[in-house]
């Protein structure tokens, strides 16, 4: 029912490691062997290794290997906290001053280091506190850019993404570089229930808790209320999908995302929703009691199990909508 996922996915996560299945009893000088979901791995360092996500500090030139594992946001990442107190004692050189070793054009902006923006000079000598732009960027352009998925997978139909989380009530969050935490409504729900008349969306500033209703979506008279997939304060809200509902049909993991949040504990909180394997084997197990109910109210479904069509209550609507949203958004 799922594309097998790419083989690359796991050797390219950019930890410094390359690694293999082991053999019961096998053991290895230049290997660690570790257990993983019941199975044997050896791994092996890989001084050759290029990180996927590479910290601000790699790629000033000041550390020769670091993979970010804070989406870029160093204002509470730990690593960067504690290399600054010890560029501050003098063991260290900072990536501020690594960048002022540079040639002109080359000393860019901290954003276009991490893979923000593009290419961009930095006119205020890497004091970020001072620079107009950093304000902006952080407070008002992150916010507003939008993100797409580089990789789905598909399962009846359904549009799962790689690299989103899902909650069990079909919203999904994705974090973006920097620290805000982007939300949304999955292709499923979006199939199940049609196109919204409205969505009744929370507004900037309030907070949301994680497991909580937090929003509706309003087609016909009829309600459906959504639990938020993350806890967090709203800090914008897309005005496309307001105005226009469909917009989140049409592209539910790009133009279609609800509003974003920021979060004091954003490991935390997305440790507690589903990743890429997870997902796509819930996702399969949801199709599947999705099928039992249809077949409750219109028979059996082809041999083959087939694809199902967008709008499913609309075309069932014997399915009912208090039944449809107890069942998979658990309201």
């Amino acid at each position: 029912m799922t594309d097998q996922l790419k083989e690359t996915r796991r050797a390219g996560l950019g930890y410094g490691s390359t690694y293999r299945k082991g053999q019961a009893g096998e053991t290895s000088r230049k290997e660690i062997t570790t257990v993983l979901g019941g199975q044997a791995w050896l791994v092996k360092p890989d001084q050759k290794a290029k990180a996927s996500h590479p910290c601000l500090w790699m790629q000033a030139g000041a550390v020769k290997f670091k993979n970010c594992t804070n989406f870029y946001d160093c204002a509470t990442c730990t690593y960067d906290h504690a290399m600054a107190e010890k560029s501050g004692s003098g063991k260290q050189i900072s990536w501020q001053a690594a960048m002022r070793l540079r040639p002109g054009l080359d000393r860019v902006c901290r954003h276009s280091l991490t893979g923000r923006i593009p290419q961009r000079t930095c006119a205020y000598d890497y004091v970020c506190a001072t620079c107009d732009f950093d304000q902006f960027f952080e407070d008002v352009w992150t916010a507003k850019c939008k993100s797409r998925p580089t990789e789905v997978q598909k399962i009846k139909g359904f549009d799962v993404p790689m690299d989103y989380y899902f909650h069990d009530g079909h919203a999904w969050a994705r974090v973006e570089n920097g620290g805000c935490i982007r939300i949304g409504l999955d292709d499923f729900s979006l199939k199940l229930l049609g196109t919204a008349d409205a969505f009744d969306l929370p507004l900037m500033g309030k907070e949301l808790d994680q497991g909580k209703v937090g929003w509706g979506l309003n087609r016909k008279g009829n309600l459906a209320d959504m639990l938020s997939p993350v806890g967090g304060v709203i800090v914008e809200v897309n005005s496309k999908v307001r105005e226009n509902p469909g917009t989140a049909n049409r592209e539910p993991y790009g133009d279609g995302w609800l509003f974003m949040v920021r979060s004091p504990d954003i490991k935390g909180t997305m440790n507690k929703l589903m990743t890429d394997q997870q997902s796509l084997s819930w996702m399969t197990h949801e199709v599947g009691r999705l099928e039992q109910m249809i077949e409750e109210v219109a028979g059996p479904l082809a041999a083959d199990g087939g694809y199902l069509t967008d709008d499913i209550y609309g075309n069932l609507p014997d399915l009912g909508w208090n039944r449809l949203t107890r069942a998979f958004l658990r309201t």
